[in-house]
């Protein structure tokens, strides 16, 4: 960031106007002309690391860290009248939508169990190349027909589903958000657009 302000000089920023609409390689062509005719290249402007640090020591002073983190624990009123418990893990609450205790960490121990093998598997889903994480996680909002809405509906929440990325710590919305984008597109139904399988060996349409 103090190279860049260093750097925050008329001439570098009319060379980056221009280089909007022509390709400019600063390394071989300049950026203006010096008092005396001469090309400037930006290698010539280039602060060294040593006069990055003497603007560093002129100008980001203790006393600039000393005021903010004499304050900083003394909070905001609300938030320092909040009731915080003396426990030293977190306390979760069993009604909350937002965040839920995993049963699968309830009796995790220190050494894992390691590799097991896979029999009698099937194939849950089949895409083509174009498959990122937010297909496989998304992060946007929970659409109103999803097994998360669902969820959330049977838990009280009638309208604000808010979004996968907001009740990531409620492993019952993820575990329902799973391949839930609704543009993905499972193979083993003919190309139909929608979080949707077969199960075997019903057959049955189902959400993922």
């Amino acid at each position: 960031m103090t190279r860049a302000n260093y750097l925050a000089s008329p001439p570098l920023v009319v060379a980056y106007a221009l280089s909007t609409t022509v390709d400019i390689d600063f390394e071989k062509e300049p950026i203006g002309r010096g008092k005396n005719g001469s090309n400037v290249y930006l290698s010539d402007i280039w602060p060294s690391a040593e006069e990055i640090a003497e603007v560093i020591q002129s100008t980001v002073l203790p006393d600039m860290f000393r005021s903010t983190y004499e304050v900083i624990t003394r909070g905001n009123p609300m938030w320092n009248q909040l009731s915080v418990p003396s426990t030293t893990l977190y306390k979760c609450d069993p009604s909350s939508t937002y965040i839920k205790e995993p049963p699968f960490f309830k009796n995790m121990t220190r050494t894992p169990p390691g590799p097991h093998g896979v029999e009698d598997a099937y194939c849950l889903l089949f895409f083509g190349d174009s498959i990122t994480t937010d297909h496989i996680s998304p992060a946007g909002s929970i659409h109103k027909d999803s097994p998360a809405a669902r969820y959330l509906l049977e838990h009280g929440v009638d309208k604000d589903f808010n979004s996968y990325g907001s009740r990531r710590g409620n492993y019952e919305v993820m575990v329902r958000g799973t391949f839930a984008n609704i543009w993905i597109v499972n193979k083993l139904l003919n190309r139909e657009v929608g979080s949707r399988t077969i199960h075997i060996p019903s057959g049955e349409k189902l959400c993922i």
